[in-house]
């Protein structure tokens, strides 16, 4: 069932959101050469927990840690663990937080050290597709027209978008309806809903440098690329308003979320 949220309900969705941005600033800050993934979920644990409210993931269908952790070919719903980090790796924070019973999500790549052209390309390419989504979210358009906005960044770039793993309705459930696919499929153009003042959606488009085809980890919970290459995750909280998209997960709608510039090797 879809819900739409009221004005004081996005605001305690914002409240969520402005942790997340919080967040975010401290992964810019510890993410570095060196640094496990346990150290960065342990520090941001510590700033929900500081700033009075509680991590969606953490304890979710039985999930351990409070960010997934995805570094390289992990795609998503990496564990942070004691891999360390090391000079050119890719990692993508994905994190929730939880305000007045209000969720808001969001997610993040991150250069580690110097990155190569290729990786950095692509990142550039999945944040792009996001804001491309975001762009579409205007009253009267469809959810077809985000999935269409976000499919194009990757296809242009020749990228493989991932199709198994999509954004979703956001409230007092981390994940609610509608799905918000990063491609156009005949199962979305059968239920395409249009969009209303109220929805809140996550969109999240997550690009691989090779076959958008993917496999699960022994975990049960990390998902990496079928070939081993490469993938980039970027995601936003967004409410749709009359005056067009409200991201609450950025202090500012046209905050730049990836900007680094490549080493000379590729």
């Amino acid at each position: 069932m879809v819900t739409f949220k009221s004005k004081g309900e996005i605001a305690k969705m914002r409240a969520a959101g402005d942790v997340i941005v919080r967040i975010f600033e401290l992964c810019e800050r510890i993410v570095k050469p060196g640094v496990s993934t346990g150290e960065v979920d342990a520090q941001v644990d510590t700033l929900i927990r500081d700033s009075g409210n509680r991590a969606s993931f953490k304890g979710y269908m039985g999930y351990p840690a409070s960010i997934c952790a995805s570094v390289n070919e992990e795609v998503v719903h990496g564990i942070p663990s004691e891999r360390v980090l090391r000079d050119g790796d890719l990692l993508t924070v994905d994190v929730g937080v939880i305000h007045q019973g209000w969720h808001a999500d969001a997610a993040r790549s991150y250069a580690v050290g110097a990155l190569n052209t290729e990786r950095t390309e692509l990142a550039q390419a999945t944040a792009d597709g996001l804001d491309a989504g975001i762009n579409a979210c205007q009253v009267g358009h469809r959810l077809s027209h985000i999935a269409r906005a976000v499919e194009a960044e990757g296809r242009r770039r020749q990228y493989g978008v991932v199709e198994q793993y999509v954004g979703h309705g956001i409230g007092t459930a981390l994940h609610e309806e509608p799905q918000v696919p990063n491609l156009v499929t005949p199962a979305l153009l059968r239920n395409d809903m249009v969009l209303r003042p109220g929805l809140v959606i996550a969109i999240e488009p997550m690009f691989n440098l090779g076959t958008a085809e993917t496999r699960t980890k022994s975990d049960g919970w990390t998902v990496v690329t079928k070939d081993g290459r490469c993938s980039a995750h970027f995601e936003d909280t967004v409410a749709i308003t009359d005056d067009g998209p409200e991201v609450l997960t950025r202090r500012n709608a046209k905050d730049r979320i990836w900007n680094v510039t490549p080493r000379s090797t590729s």
